[in-house]
């Protein structure tokens, strides 16, 4: 009985069988799929957020040290340099 299976299925059942050997687990492609979501949703609410505090700006890469600053931001305050009050 068990020939009879094997010889109605012919030369297709192989290549059904290597095409599903060489497809990942639904349960991984589930997994990769639910990943991606979760970080598509996490950077949509932080880009909704917003700057985590006021003053704190981008990158640009116009924009660096080596501009003729001591690369120290003090924020726009004149704490600690003798401002008198």
């Amino acid at each position: 009985m068990g020939e009879s299976r094997q010889s109605s299925s012919g030369a297709g059942a192989g290549a059904g069988a290597a095409s599903r050997k060489l497809a990942p687990p639904p349960v991984l492609v589930g997994f990769l799929l639910l990943l991606v979501l979760i970080f598509a949703v996490s950077y949509a609410v932080g880009a909704a957020a917003g700057p985590v505090a006021p003053g704190i700006h981008g990158t640009d890469p116009g924009e660096g040290t080596s501009g003729g600053g001591d690369g120290t931001d003090d924020g726009g305050t004149e704490h600690g340099h003798g401002a008198d009050g």
